[in-house]
C-alpha cells in the first residue's frame, strides 16, 4: 500500500484520541484551520499505511515503531513529495504522539530522533518595482476601460475597483499575508498615522506602516463602503459587492485578473507581493532586523532569503551591464 499523497485518507477524527488531539490544537495551541486539515490528513494517511484504509477505530497507537514511522515519510519520498511535504508530516506526527505520551496513552514517540529530508530554498518569485506599479495600476484602468464601453459606475460597481486598488495597495504597501489582509478590521487601521494593526502565526499582532498610496486608495474605498452599508469600526475592511469579508481565495482570483490585464506572468500569487515588499527594502538599504519586524517573522534565518534574493539580482545587473563580467 502507499503512504503517497493519493493514499484513501481515512477520517481520522473517528478515534476519540485524535479528536481530543484536535480539540487541543484548537484551545492551546490555538492552531489555523488549515493547520488543524493538514495533521488529521497526515494522521490519516498515517493510518492508511499502517493499518489500512478498512480498519476501524480507535487504532492501537502503541503499536508502530520507529521502522513504522521511518516507512511512513520514505513512502513519501519515494513517490516524489517535497521535502517540505514529507517535513510537515513528520512534524505532525511527531507532535501528535508527544500528545500520546503526555496523555499517558502511549510510552515511546516512534517519530522522535527522525530527521526531516533536506530542503533546498528556492529563491521566491519578486516582482520589480515597474512590474508592482503596473499592478496596481490595473484596477483603476480597468475600470476607466468599462466605463468607456458601457457608460458610469455606480453603488456596488464603484466599490469594486476602489478595493481592488486598496487591497493589492495594502498587500505592497505592508508585506502583510494575504489572510492578515484578508482579516483586518476597520478598527485596526488609523489612516491619520498610517499604520495598521496586523495579526499574523499564532494570533501574534504587529504594527505595519501604511504608505501614502495605500491611505488614499484606503480612505476612497471606506468612503464609499460606508455609504452602501451599515456598521462600525468592527467590520471588515475588504468586503465582496454582498457586504461580506472577502475571502483569500477571492483575492486570490481578483490578482489572477490583474495580472492578466498588466500583461505579467499568471503565476504571481498575493504572496509574491509580500516577497517584492521585502526584496525592495532591501534593495533600498533597510536592514535585516528591521524588515524581519515588518515581516513577523520569529526567526532572523526566514528573512534571510530576501538577502540572496538581492544577491541575484545585483549580480544579474553586474552580468548584463559590465564589459567585463
Amino acid at each position: 500500500m502507499s503512504g503517497t499523497e493519493s493514499t484513501p485518507v481515512v477520517d481520522a477524527l473517528q478515534d476519540p484520541l485524535v479528536a481530543q488531539f484536535r480539540a487541543y490544537l484548537m484551545n492551546e495551541r490555538q492552531a489555523s484551520e488549515h493547520t488543524l486539515t493538514n495533521y488529521l490528513r497526515d494522521i490519516g494517511q498515517f493510518i492508511s499505511l499502517i493499518w489500512g484504509p478498512e480498519a476501524r477505530p480507535p487504532w492501537p497507537w502503541k503499536g508502530p515503531d520507529r521502522f513504522a514511522a521511518r516507512r511512513f515519510l520514505v513512502e513519501f519520498q519515494k513517490a516524489g513529495s517535497r521535502p517540505t511535504t514529507t517535513a510537515r508530516k513528520l512534524a505532525s506526527l511527531r507532535s501528535f504522539y508527544r500528545f500520546l505520551i503526555r496523555e499517558e496513552q502511549v510510552e515511546q514517540n516512534p517519530f522522535s530522533g527522525l530527521r526531516a529530508p533536506k530542503a533546498g530554498r528556492p529563491l521566491p518569485d519578486v516582482l520589480s518595482v515597474a512590474e508592482v506599479s503596473r499592478l496596481l495600476e490595473a484596477p483603476a484602468q480597468c475600470a476607466r476601460q468599462a466605463v468607456e464601453a458601457g457608460g458610469e459606475q455606480l453603488g456596488v460597481d464603484a466599490y469594486g475597483p476602489l478595493r481592488d486598488t486598496a487591497l493589492l495597495e495594502t498587500l505592497y504597501s505592508t508585506g502583510a499575508r494575504v489572510s492578515e489582509v484578508a482579516g483586518m478590521m476597520e478598527r485596526d487601521i488609523d489612516l491619520l498615522s498610517g499604520v495598521v494593526v496586523v495579526r499574523g502565526k499564532g494570533r501574534k499582532e504587529r504594527l505595519c506602516p501604511l504608505g501614502g498610496p495605500a491611505c488614499r486608495a484606503l480612505r476612497a474605498m471606506l468612503d464609499r463602503g460606508r455609504s452602501l452599508w451599515e456598521g462600525g469600526r468592527e467590520r471588515p475592511v475588504f468586503r465582496n459587492l454582498q457586504g461580506n469579508r472577502l475571502t483569500t481565495r477571492s483575492i486570490e482570483r481578483m490578482m489572477k485578473r490583474y495580472l492578466a490585464a498588466a500583461g505579467l506572468a499568471a503565476r504571481f500569487s498575493p504572496h509574491a507581493l509580500r516577497h517584492s515588499f521585502a526584496t525592495h527594502l532591501l534593495d533600498a538599504g533597510a536592514d535585516l532586523r528591521s524588515v524581519q519586524e515588518l515581516l513577523g517573522h520569529a526567526s532572523l534565518s526566514t528573512t534571510q532569503i530576501y538577502t540572496h534574493v538581492s544577491v541575484e539580482r545585483l549580480k544579474k545587473v553586474y552580468n548584463d551591464a559590465h564589459p567585463r563580467a
